[in-house]
């Protein structure tokens, strides 16, 4: 079964992908090479290659926003008077009992 002729034009103007061509084809992700891989498995990199990026000097009077506000209040967390924080393990067992029962 062949498509139409005005769906075959449809289809050309899509990108390819790696199942509409030969072996061999990989599309990769645009990120390109920042070195090069040595012979003994290694990696070198050439700092040529690393994108830098120029931050403004003075970003007080600077014309765009940042994506998070520079006046939000830090969140307080659950757990200010345990001393382990989030990753206790006798808090997680006593809220998995309260929850769960005795076995």
């Amino acid at each position: 079964m062949q498509p139409t002729a005005p769906l075959l034009r449809r289809l050309r103007r899509l990108a390819l992908t790696t199942k509409q061509v030969n072996g061999g084809y990989y599309k990769g992700t645009g990120s390109g090479a920042m070195g090069r891989h040595t012979k003994h498995g290694g990696y070198i990199v050439d700092y040529k290659k690393v994108r830098t990026y120029v931050v403004p000097k003075d970003l007080k009077d600077f014309k765009l926003t940042p994506f998070v506000t520079k006046t939000m209040e830090p969140l307080k967390g659950f757990f200010e008077g345990d001393p382990k924080g989030g990753l206790s393990g006798e808090r997680y067992l006593d809220r998995w009992k309260r929850e769960n029962g005795m076995d």
